[in-house]
């Protein structure tokens, strides 16, 4: 039996404490192609670089409000959001001014909770909110986890990642007992994945072991148009829809969704 909650946006928080694994290219591309396939999707971008922001055509040094102004109560997140210029998504857009909300809020109250509840405001419009979070565990990050309701975690297939999702993994437990306790992990994602290398393979294995079942099929490949195409200002699958990257975030997409659907029929086959 469907009820009202399932008319409200399922949010996902990308995340990884470690840099340069892709959370940006993910959330972009992930959301472009969630688009293309019909769905209604917002990008909130919560890191001061404003790479998600600009990866979405929208110049982040001319920002009038952002999500800056949202978090520290001067600006509703309907007033922040701009379509994005290429994608057929909505972004919630940053620049550095969003390092200064992190002096802001320190002393503020429900602090952690600022995003959330921005969202509630908006959430009935979207099927799907993808949340950019900062590499580092700091009250940026903390309002991306408690807002979420899944997290999805990009990672390179390499012994150093591996290290760095133990670190995660104590982060998440701490925010489940504190803050977010119905937050739990929806996917693990190999991103810049080399399929010759040995080592990707070993890391591949290790990773369905300790969470099985919870590692997408879909891998992204290392591939120059996804380097690219956040220069141009559009997603990897409007800058070259043919690329190895593209489509496999096209494919990534399809799975995504699936893996919903999936969700949304246990659910229904339990009422």
């Amino acid at each position: 039996m469907k009820n009202a909650a399932t008319s409200m946006a399922k949010i996902f928080a990308v995340t990884n404490q470690k840099g340069g694994v892709g959370k940006t290219t993910t959330v972009v591309n992930l959301s472009a192609s969630l688009a293309t396939m019909g769905k209604k999707v917002l990008l909130v971008d919560l890191d001061p670089q404003g790479n998600a922001t600009t990866g979405s055509g929208i110049t982040k040094d001319e920002l009038t409000p952002s999500v800056y102004d949202t978090l520290i109560g001067q600006a509703s997140l309907a007033d922040v959001i701009q379509p994005s210029a290429f994608g057929h998504y909505d972004v919630v857009p940053a620049n550095r001014s969003l390092a200064g909300a992190e002096v802001e809020l320190v002393s503020g109250e429900q602090r952690e909770y600022r995003l959330k509840q921005a969202l509630t405001t908006v959430h009935q419009r979207y099927d799907y909110v993808l949340i950019d979070c900062p590499p580092a565990l700091n009250l940026l990050t903390l309002n991306g986890l408690t807002a979420a309701n899944k997290l999805i975690i990009p990672m390179q297939c390499e012994y150093y990642a591996l290290e760095g999702l133990t670190d995660l993994l104590q982060t998440i437990r701490r925010v489940r007992a504190h803050l977010n306790p119905g937050m739990s992990i929806e996917g693990l994602l190999r991103t810049m994945l080399d399929p010759r290398s040995s080592l990707a393979q070993q890391v591949s294995l290790e990773l369905d072991k300790h969470f099985p079942g919870k590692i997408y099929k879909t891998a992204i490949p290392r591939n120059v148009r996804l380097a690219e195409a956040p220069s141009y200002g559009k997603p990897a699958i409007h800058y070259d829809p043919s690329s190895k990257g593209a489509q496999a975030y096209i494919e990534l997409a399809r799975e995504f969704i699936e893996r919903q659907m999936g969700v949304i029929r246990d659910k229904e086959a339990r009422c």
